[in-house]
């Protein structure tokens, strides 16, 4: 067979990883229905359908999964080693594929991201904020961050932050209108603001724990959320309880908007970790990530 073009692989591989011809057209700079024809033409010089499209979404079929997670990272170093070509001796080019969850772009994301910056402007990092569990090879990322507990153990993990406390919050108004649980059980009486998992759309249980015993309470309530932020905004405004990961909190615990409930039984978690596969092919811009990454990491402990 001839060597299929670069340039049409690479079309299918941004698309294949975004699930969307609109958005990997802005990614590569070009047209979606030019984007289109460069797919079908990889379709047919291979002779097997890669993508099902639908007038509202775009799916891999096998043969396309397959061509994603094997073609996936060698054309992303092939593109860096030609940006590397026409670089100054020295510099590192290139771009960082990262899925991130909300929880961690204030307290270590954005600390790593302005010291990278800074020291490698030429390297583009491309930031996907995203609270689900992700495949980072079947997308063709670099690396993801996740809690210990999220991160599957065939994975080269780099820890980014102490151990933290997921804990029970509400607002000064709020505990004197309904009062304050002593025990988890006594959620269940309680107006609750809770997250819904978005790889799911289950509403989360809280866990709680103290000692060697653990509790896991369905709780109900006003206002669910995929996003942490609203949920902040509702617990301040004294509408309900809420069940925060502490980090991002402490300046409204500091300055009383929102004070810990059930503090005995808070919940500690091992920490947010950078991963990513083993037995991948680390390229130059992903090194001096992790580098940087470390070094921040280091200074903050």
């Amino acid at each position: 067979m001839a060597t299929t073009p670069l340039n049409a692989l690479n079309a299918f591989l941004a698309v294949g990883r975004r699930r969307s011809f609109a958005s990997a057209a802005i990614e590569l700079g070009i047209s979606p229905s030019a984007l289109s024809q460069q797919v079908r033409h990889l379709e047919s010089r291979l002779g097997v359908p890669l993508l099902t499209r639908t007038t509202r979404s775009v799916a891999l079929t096998d043969a396309g999964q397959r061509l994603l997670e094997r073609a996936g990272p060698s054309v992303a170093q092939a593109l860096e080693a030609l940006e590397a070509a026409t670089a100054s001796a020295g510099d590192i080019t290139g771009r960082v594929r990262l899925s991130v969850p909300t929880i961690s772009l204030s307290t270590v994301v954005t600390p790593i991201l302005l010291r990278f910056a800074q020291r490698h402007p030429q390297v583009e990092v491309e930031l996907r904020i995203e609270d689900r569990f992700v495949d980072i090879v079947a997308e063709g990322l670099d690396a993801g961050i996740r809690p210990f507990e999220a991160v599957e153990r065939d994975m080269v993990q780099v820890r980014l932050s102490k151990r933290f406390r997921y804990v029970v919050v509400g607002s000064p108004a709020y505990l004197k209108r309904k009062g304050t649980p002593q025990r988890p059980e006594d959620l269940l009486d309680h107006d609750c603001v809770n997250i819904v998992l978005p790889s799911s759309g289950a509403k989360y249980a809280w866990e709680l724990e103290r000692g060697r015993k653990t509790w896991r309470i369905p709780v109900r309530g006003p206002v669910l959320a995929t996003n942490e932020e609203v949920l902040v905004a509702m617990a301040e405004a004294g509408l309900a309880l809420m069940y925060a990961f502490e980090p991002t909190i402490v300046p409204r615990l500091k300055r009383g908007t929102l004070k810990l409930v059930l503090e005995p039984y808070a919940a500690w978690m091992e920490g947010l970790f950078l991963y990513f596969p083993s037995r991948a092919q680390v390229s130059p811009a992903f090194r001096a990530f992790l580098d940087v990454a470390r070094e921040v990491t280091a200074a903050r402990d």
